[in-house]
């Protein structure tokens, strides 16, 4: 497939290796490209969220990277320009019941299957955060280690994982108060660890972890 010269005039004053794995796939004509990440691995509580996305070609979202680089005002305002300037994005969750019977890896690779399967646009091929590929995914993929700050589709599926599992983590707090969730989202903060000392587990928290200090 040949690029545009409005596309190839982006990419000529974009381009940055954020990219690259894309525009690799644009022009062997794969048109279709999905990244996916997760978030939550090494929370306590709460569920392991995923996210998907795939962009238009010759699309950049100015200003995507990583999540853990940006400010939660900033993550929630690049998620409503992704979510608009998508051409399919979902999100998917794995259970604190489902962690404890997969394991954590296994979790987070089941709720990027979902996110990727549950894309209103079937992918041609994915781009997965990270060297572990996704079991019984039926579309073509590439591992790439720290693709979050590598790829701009995995970037942006960072994105939407983190802002999406933050705010569930928050309508949690409210339903369990008393472990800080509201501000450590369920990582092993002190306040954390003294709620559970307090008030023991709940059945959001991830009973196969060390749920003490």
């Amino acid at each position: 497939m040949s690029l545009s010269d409005a596309q190839q005039n982006l990419f000529d004053d974009q381009h940055d290796s954020d990219l690259a794995f894309e525009m690799s796939c644009w022009d062997k004509g794969i048109k279709h490209v999905a990244g996916t990440d997760e978030a939550g691995r090494g929370c306590l509580a709460g569920p392991v969220v995923a996210a998907a996305v795939i962009l238009r070609p010759g699309v950049r979202i100015e200003g995507v990277t990583d999540s853990k680089a940006l400010s939660a005002s900033a993550r929630a305002r690049y998620a409503e320009q992704i979510r608009q300037q998508a051409l399919a994005w979902c999100v998917a969750e794995c259970s604190p019941e489902e962690i404890d019977r997969m394991n954590i890896l296994w979790a987070a690779m089941e709720a990027m299957r979902r996110a990727v399967h549950g894309l209103s646009v079937l992918p041609d091929h994915v781009l997965i955060d990270g060297n572990t590929a996704i079991p019984e995914l039926t579309i073509p993929a590439k591992t790439i280690i720290k693709g979050d700050t590598r790829s701009h589709s995995i970037a942006a599926a960072s994105i939407l994982a983190k802002t999406h599992r933050d705010e569930r983590m928050k309508a949690l707090d409210r339903t369990y108060p008393g472990y800080g969730w509201d501000t450590n989202m369920g990582y092993p903060t002190t306040a954390h660890y003294e709620g559970l000392a307090r008030l023991g587990p709940t059945p959001c928290h991830r009973r196969s972890f060390n749920l003490q200090r």
